[in-house]
């Protein structure tokens, strides 16, 4: 399906979309399951976990390795600590992103990042991988009463970036992503590297799908 032609600002989704964070989510937690004398999990099965904030992500792990729920407050407390310890450490920029950034803010767009990590350790984030620059806002999962795949914190973005829904293009690598938009009324292209849940990206309904960042120039009406 064709992009709309009108669109000018787009809504970014950070882990597994603009970095890739999936060592620094295992570090973390191995940290946070050791402490607590649990068992570790590998980063597969933590992969399956990301993308729906870190709440979801401490009480997945957790379960996944039969701890009782009860625990979820130390797990919580220290996870703050040690995520903040090896926030964007082991983290890369995926392949793409600078130059599809680089190329959509030379359309004259203004870009917002919403993620459903927690607004300070997503604007330490992107700030150590030379990507805030390219932002006017950042929301994480903490900004708003609800989060992705509410379509709220979108709905937010649009106004903080005096755009339109219909107008507004968001880029993301989950179902969660796409079902945000499809509530908030935005298209929506989805890449293919990120993390989905465990589940093939290209299975989600999404307007279009991306290998590489960069590439998204090639589906849009020429500037």
């Amino acid at each position: 399906m064709p992009l709309p032609s009108d669109l000018h600002a787009a809504i970014v989704d950070l882990d597994g979309t603009l970095v890739d964070t999936l060592a620094d989510f295992h570090a973390a937690l191995a940290a946070v399951h050791a402490e607590l004398g649990l068992p570790v999990l590998g980063a597969d099965a933590i992969e399956r976990m990301v993308g729906k904030g870190s709440e979801h992500l401490i009480r997945s792990a957790l379960a996944a390795v039969g701890a009782d729920a009860g625990r979820y407050e130390a797990a919580w407390s220290s996870y703050q600590r040690h995520y903040a310890a090896v926030n964007g450490r082991h983290a890369a920029v995926y392949p793409g992103v600078v130059e599809g950034l680089q190329a959509l803010r030379a359309r004259g767009w203004r870009l917002a990042c919403v993620t459903n990590k927690p607004t300070a350790f997503a604007q330490r984030l992107l700030h150590d991988k030379g990507l805030a620059a390219s932002f006017a806002v950042t929301f994480g999962g903490d900004a708003f009463e609800r989060r992705k795949p509410d379509p709220l914190p979108l709905l937010r973005a649009c106004e903080a970036l005096g755009s339109t829904p219909a107008r507004t293009l968001m880029v993301g690598d989950s179902s969660n992503d796409a079902a945000a938009a499809r509530a908030a009324g935005c298209p929506v292209v989805l890449v293919s590297y990120g993390y989905n849940h465990g589940q093939p990206v290209r299975t989600v309904d999404a307007d279009a799908w991306l290998d590489r960042l960069d590439a998204l120039a090639g589906l849009l009406a020429p500037a």
